[in-house]
């Protein structure tokens, strides 16, 4: 058995590998497991620091001792951080693949649903079924078009008579409309005579003052 086999428990050559979901699932939890020492490992780093700082120069032995351990909680901590991104990538990975597996599987359960559907068609008895339903809709049209047209019993008009007809009602209503708007018929007036008639005799302007004093002394005495 190979020293992976051992370190995860994977039998011989006939052993069934786990599937895609169990694979994730063994990779979250080793990512949870991680995480959790890393939490321990911060802790555990501002301890030794805090341990570092109370001692400083009153005992540089236990300060030193503090650093150190602080140091290797820090490397481990980076060895982690490195195996942490090392499980994310690949179970992302094995996420993909398996939603990759589940596309393709039922892409092909599609595809054997549409060929035993199609094995129960001919596609000549299709054109034949698709030519019926459009000679069958023409017929309906037809008859739409049959039962539609209008039917006159004894009704054969000559056509041109009618519009005669027509014209000539048209004629009367328009002169019948343009005697309204022109009015009555006017009245012709007497003609004007041509004789001059004689003009009313102008008098003199001493004559106009004489009268005019005459009616201003008749006044006075008055």
């Amino acid at each position: 058995m190979s020293l992976i086999g051992k370190l995860f428990g994977t039998g011989g050559k006939g052993a069934k590998g786990p599937s895609p979901q169990e694979a994730i699932q063994k990779l979250r939890d080793t990512e949870e497991m991680l995480t959790k020492k890393q939490e321990f490992l911060e802790k555990k780093i501002e301890q030794e620091l805090v341990t570092a700082k109370k001692h400083g120069t009153k005992n540089k032995r236990a300060a030193l001792q503090a650093l150190k351990r602080k140091k290797r909680y820090e490397k481990q901590l980076a060895q982690i951080d490195g195996t942490l991104s090392t499980i994310e990538f690949q179970r992302e990975a094995l996420e993909n693949a398996n939603t990759n597996t589940e596309v393709l599987k039922n892409m092909g359960f599609a595809a054997k649903a549409m060929k035993a559907a199609h094995d129960n068609m001919d596609i000549e008895k299709v054109d034949e079924l698709m030519q019926d339903i459009a000679d069958q809709q023409e017929l309906a049209q037809e008859i739409s078009d049959a039962i539609s047209k209008p039917v006159g019993f004894g009704e054969d008009f000559d056509e041109d008579e009618l519009m005669a007809e027509l014209e000539e009602l048209e004629q009367e209503e328009l002169d019948k409309n343009l005697l309204e708007v022109q009015g009555p018929e006017t009245v012709p007036l007497p003609n004007v005579p041509a004789a001059v008639l004689p003009a009313k005799p102008v008098k003199k302007k001493q004559e106009e003052d004489d009268d005019d004093m005459r009616e201003l002394e008749n006044w006075a005495t008055a």
